[in-house]
């Protein structure tokens, strides 16, 4: 059993393609699984069960996986601090989010952080949703990862950041657009622009909705919640979306109304990491620069 046995494994398991991890690391689809074989031997169980559509973790997999990934990701830190201590180089912090996370809870967070530590190497890694953060946290040499916050994930920690109301978005010309608030009752049997398929955030609210007995009427899905808004303006639908730091709701952008829906309960958001207590000082300084930026700007919304 050797460490490229396990990091070929590990990706396996996340990719749940032998197929793709190949042309990943330029290898031949037999290389991988020769990787995969070995460690079965070794272990004297089968790992993956395999499918038409690719392979999945057998119980046993998923235990060497998770343990794999853990050690993994340790390692892989530690030989980067050595490499920024036996260099001298100013090191780096590498993080995994959401398409426009950035942009809408990080930017001045990163303008300061970068102003403070010029040699510092910021590194973003983009994924689809939170559990692919979680996916990528364990399996890849990454720091942290902003979410949204929920169910316990083994071998990950979450640290709740801020908490996000929700808002209608929609055009200056809709009915619903000169309402002070929005109320559950008002939601049903308009026409939903829906947030992105297995994220977190279209989860929690469906939740919501279930729970407050709305039943949606949708035809359209995004994959971010920039597109959501975009489309509210055109007047293609209604998107019930969170109201990110900075933004002035009750409120408008010309033809964009943001009208509060404060009865739904709000989305948490923050960081994951795997674990805080070996977090490297730079990565420490950043999540809680990005932790004020927000409180800061969600304080001047109100």
């Amino acid at each position: 059993m050797t460490l490229d046995d396990l990091r070929v494994f590990v990706a396996v398991c996340r990719a749940g393609s032998l197929s793709a991890v190949a042309r990943d690391l330029g290898r031949t689809q037999s290389a991988v699984s020769q990787h995969v074989r070995r460690l079965e031997r070794q272990t004297g169980t089968e790992l993956l069960e395999r499918h038409a559509r690719g392979v999945v973790p057998t119980e046993a997999g998923r235990i060497l996986q998770a343990a794999a990934a853990d050690g993994i990701a340790g390692l892989d830190g530690a030989l980067r601090r050595l490499d920024e201590l036996v260099h001298g180089n100013g090191g780096s912090v590498r993080i995994t989010t959401g398409a426009t996370t950035v942009r809408h809870f990080m930017s001045e967070a990163v303008v300061d952080f970068r102003r403070r530590h010029p040699q510092v190497s910021l590194e973003f890694q983009t994924e689809n949703s939170s559990r692919s953060c979680f996916d990528a946290l364990a399996a890849d040499d990454l720091d942290l990862a902003w979410i949204t916050i929920g169910r316990p994930v083994r071998g990950i920690e979450q640290r709740p950041v801020m908490e996000l109301p929700w808002v209608l978005a929609v055009c200056a010309g809709d009915p619903l657009a000169a309402r002070p608030r929005i109320e559950p009752a008002d939601l049903t049997g308009i026409r939903h622009i829906r947030l992105p398929e297995n994220s977190a955030s279209r989860a929690h609210l469906d939740a919501a909705f279930a729970e407050s007995g709305i039943r949606i009427r949708s035809d359209t899905s995004v994959a971010d919640w920039d597109t959501a808004l975009l489309l509210a303006e055109l007047g293609l639908g209604h998107a019930v979306v969170p109201a990110l730091p900075g933004w002035r709701v009750p409120g408008s952008d010309g033809p964009l109304r943001l009208v509060p829906v404060p009865a739904l309960p709000a989305l948490p958001v923050g960081w994951a990491v795997r674990r805080w207590a070996s977090l490297s000082p730079l990565a420490r300084v950043f999540a809680d620069d990005v932790a004020r930026s927000c409180t800061a700007r969600a304080a001047r919304q109100q």
